[in-house]
Parts: structure tokens; sequence; C-alpha cells
């Protein structure tokens, strides 16, 4: 399968798991608003997706997708499930102890993670509370991740990125039928994200079935940590833990730091941080998930040309779905978190606070992107190591911006310094690829990407003069939410005509070339 084909499939799905992730953020809006309940909930979400890049999607995917995808090529199916088959085993039974570890010292943690909860006893509690119901769902999300990297290395997307459409949709659930039942409306929802993990397992083994791959565990835990192969995984993986617990304390940081701003913001910033997760889910997430195993089957074969092509693609198509994305976001802010939260408890102050920090995230979203297109690079190669003096500067510079800025702009400038280690970890990238060889930006894809920035700024120019227009002429549009919908619809339908036809004008898309692509079995 090609990249664009691959790219297409778990990116389509991801975005409809993205508008599934907005239908749920509302009911949750609606029913928690940015109060004191709010804030502890969100504090309980985000615990096991902190860790679930250390244990799941982060470090172990990335040392394992390539193996095993090398292993398919050079040694066929059975040995290559084997070795799935152990390394699941040695994986579930590390985390499963680091969930008991965390069930146990809950208290500590939260006392760690959020302190500015501290001075308020209920609100402690509750997050102590709804963080034991949510931790198990690290352990099961982290299965999760390793049936969706088998299946990605089949060249099978569409399954995983489904995946979490199941989370999205149990937590709406939850609403109705688990919330009516618990203490609060926070504790029901906390229990459907468990539930989800669950559910996300067992609809991801009918899809492995379909393809004949069947999991067996094994308990000998010593006998299979001695197997060189598994040797070779987990000192791989270990750099990836060094390098993926950088990040998670990156954000760990700006979870403590955010707490202290105040009551809300920690619900300002998590809302915000959900906007711009929708083109970064969509596109960033898809071109990783989709190129590793595609590079590391070139890198295999010795066929370096269509491997360094293949990156240029990346590069070209994450830019260019996410930079009319980041000044669409830019642009509409205020409105969009209108029409999609305000209501029920979450007023139009909340509203204004979140629209602030969508901003300053959206500025840094196109070079999140590209850096997810280039970090496959490394770890196609078997290179864990440098992501992780990588993730080492950025987590220096996301502290030293953090602390400058939040002292005078509150949960924005917490944003913006995560905009700033952004720009400052694609510099790394570029230059460390570069350095090394494996890499660099040619004349052609720098020409295309000065008209993909020109020609999305043209657009973001044009949306913006028309919604004046209509603000002119209708000043109060944005008060009702019909006409809100109605307005924010047409501008995304113009938004889109405009940057199709300019597009096209500049030479940026082909529609020949991409027919051609979507014909073709392997492209």
């Amino acid at each position: 399968m090609s990249l664009f084909k691959s790219v297409a499939t778990f990116g389509g799905l991801t975005f409809i798991s993205r508008i599934t992730g907005f239908l749920r953020d509302m009911v949750l809006a609606n029913l928690l608003g940015a109060s004191a309940m709010a804030d502890a909930f969100v504090v309980a979400f985000k615990l096991p997706n902190l860790f679930r890049s250390l244990f799941a999607e982060g470090a172990f995917t990335s040392a394992f997708v390539p193996l095993f995808s090398q292993k398919l090529v050079a040694e066929g199916k059975k040995k290559s499930i084997f070795f799935a088959a152990q390394a699941i085993s040695v994986l579930v039974v590390i985390v499963g102890l680091f969930v008991v570890l965390f069930e146990i010292g809950m208290p500590y943690v939260v006392d760690i993670l959020a302190p500015g909860f501290y001075n308020d006893a209920g609100k402690s509690e509750l997050a102590v509370e709804l963080c034991r119901i949510t931790f198990p769902f690290l352990l099961l999300i982290s299965i999760v991740s390793f049936q969706g990297g088998i299946l990605n290395s089949f060249e099978k997307f569409a399954a995983p990125a489904a995946a979490p459409i199941i989370l999205n949709l149990t937590m709406i659930f939850s609403a109705y039928v688990f919330v009516p039942f618990m203490p609060t409306a926070a504790h029901g929802i906390a229990l459907g994200i468990t539930v989800a993990g669950f559910l996300e397992i067992l609809w991801l083994n009918v899809f492995l079935r379909q393809i004949d791959v069947r999991i067996h565990p094994y308990m000998h835990i010593i006998k299979i940590m001695r197997n060189p192969e598994i040797e070779t995984l987990f000192k791989r993986i270990a750099p990836g833990v060094i390098g993926a617990g950088i990040y998670q304390i990156n954000m760990v940081v700006d979870t403590i730091l955010v707490s202290l701003v105040g009551t809300g913001a920690i619900s300002w910033l998590y809302y915000a941080n959900r906007l711009q997760q929708l083109p970064l889910g969509v596109v960033g997430a898809a071109i990783s998930v989709a190129l590793l195993p595609i590079l590391s089957k070139y890198l295999k074969s010795g066929d370096l040309d269509n491997a360094r092509h293949t990156q240029d693609r990346a590069v070209e198509y994450g830019l260019l779905l996410s930079f009319p994305a980041a000044v669409l976001l830019i642009v509409l802010a205020d409105p969009i978190v209108k029409l999609l939260f305000q209501h029920g408890k979450f007023t139009q102050t909340d509203a204004l606070m979140t629209a602030n920090a969508v901003v300053a995230y959206s500025i840094g979203l196109p070079v999140y992107v590209m850096t997810k297109a280039l970090m496959p690079n490394f770890f196609a190669r078997g290179d864990t190591v440098t992501p992780v003096k990588y993730g080492a500067v950025v987590f220096v510079t996301n502290l030293i911006f953090n602390l400058m800025l939040m002292r005078y702009y509150g949960h924005v400038g917490i944003a913006m310094a995560t905009t700033i280690s952004a720009f400052v970890s694609l510099l790394q990238y570029v230059l460390g690829l570069k350095k090394r060889g494996f890499w660099s930006f040619t004349i052609k894809l720098l020409k295309k990407m000065g008209k993909i920035i020109v020609a999305s700024i043209l657009m973001g120019v044009f949306v913006l003069v028309v919604n004046n227009i209509i603000l002119y002429c209708y000043p109060d549009y944005t008060e009702r939410k019909i006409s809100l919908f109605a307005v924010l619809c047409f501008l995304g339908i113009i938004a889109l005509a405009f940057f199709m036809f300019i597009a096209t004008m500049m030479s940026i898309i082909n529609y020949r070339e991409i027919l051609q692509i979507m014909r073709r079995k392997n492209g």
C-alpha cells in the first residue's frame, strides 16, 4: 500500500474518531463545565494517557514495529508472530505491576501531578477516586496499541484507526448509562473510560483473527527475557522510554503549572488542546503510523531512493493538510469554541479563555506535524537514542518558557511555551537528519512548501474578510447556535473551495496523480 493510501485510510478514520471526540467533549462541557469537578476529571483522564506513550504508542511501538516489520520480511509470518507473543507477555507484566503500584500510591501521585489541588481537600479526594477508576485503562490501551502495531505492519490501518471511536462513544453512552447510578457525573464517565479499553481489545482481536494472527501469552517471563531478540527489543525500548519519559514529564510539568493558575485553567487548556488534536491526530499521527512500517521495509531491502522519496511525500502531505487547518483555527478560534463548548455549565468566559489558548497552540500545529513526519526516519533505522537527546532539549526549552510566560499570560503562556518547544524540536530533527545523510530538503520540496504556505495565508485572509463582513451585517450571529453553525459551515465550504482553487492554480495539487495513486493496488 502506498503512503498516500495508508495516510488516507488512517487519517480518514482518525478524522471520524476526532469528530466523535468533539461530541464527547461537548457532553463533558455540558455536564462538567470548567468547574473544580471538571479539573479533577481532566487530571484523571490525562493520567493514563500520560503514560500510554511511555509504555505503548511511544517507546514500545517505535521499537517493536520496525523489528516486527523487518522480521516479517526476512523470516515470515510464523516466526514474527512468535516474537510478538513473547513481547506482549513481557509488556503486560511490566505495565500490570506499574498500574498496581500507582493504584496504591494514588494520593501521592495526585499531589505531585496537581499541587494546586492540595489546599482543596474535596477536589483532591475526588481526583484520587477518579484516577483509581481510570488508571487501569493504561494496561488495556497498551495491549490495544500492541495489537494496532501488528495490524499496521500487515498494512491494515483501518481497524486501529477506528479503535478510538469506541472510547469516545463509550464515554458518551456512559453519561446516560453509568452516570445516573454514580456519586457524580465525573465518576460515571471515568468508569466508561476503563470499559472502553476492554471493548477496544475485543475489536482489534476480531481483525487479527481475520489475518490469522493469534497471540498466545507466555508465562515464563524470565526465560523470554533471555531471548536475544527480546533483549534487542528492550535495548531499543530503553532510550525510547527515556525519550517518551521526557515528553511525559513535559506534560506533567504543564499540568502542575496550570493547576497553579486557578480553577478552570486545566479545563481551558484541555479543551483548547482537543481542538488542536483534530488536525494533529488526523494528519500527524496518520503520517507517523503509516510511514514507520513503510520506511522500515524500504531500508531493510536497501531501497534508499524510495525511502527518501517516501519521506519527501510525508513532509509534503503533512504541511498540505496541517497549514490550512492551523490558519483556519487561528482565524475562527472564537466562533468554533463557542459552537462546540459554550453550553450548559461552560460559560462565555470559559469560551474566551479556551479560544485564546487555541490560537497559541495552532501556531505550532504545522511544526508538530512535520516533526511527526520526520521522527520515524530515526526509529526505522533502529536509532531510538537520538530522539531522546532531542527530547531533553525540548524539555528544558518548554520548562524555561513555561516559567517565563505563565507569569504574564497564565494558561495561554503555557500553550505558547509548548509551541516554541515544537519549533526547537523540528529544527533538531531537520539538522540531525541532514548531518547523518539520512534526508534533507530538496529545492523541489521547499518550493512546494512555500506555495502551500502562501495559498493557506491567502485563504486565511479571504475567510477573515468574509467573516468580518458577516459580523458587520449580523453582529450577534455568534450568540445563537443555529446561525453560528450555519455561518461556520458556510465559511468552511468557501475556505475549502478557495484553497483548492489557489492550490490548483499554483500547481500544488495534481488531481490526475492522486487518481492514479488511488487506482493502483500498490503505489
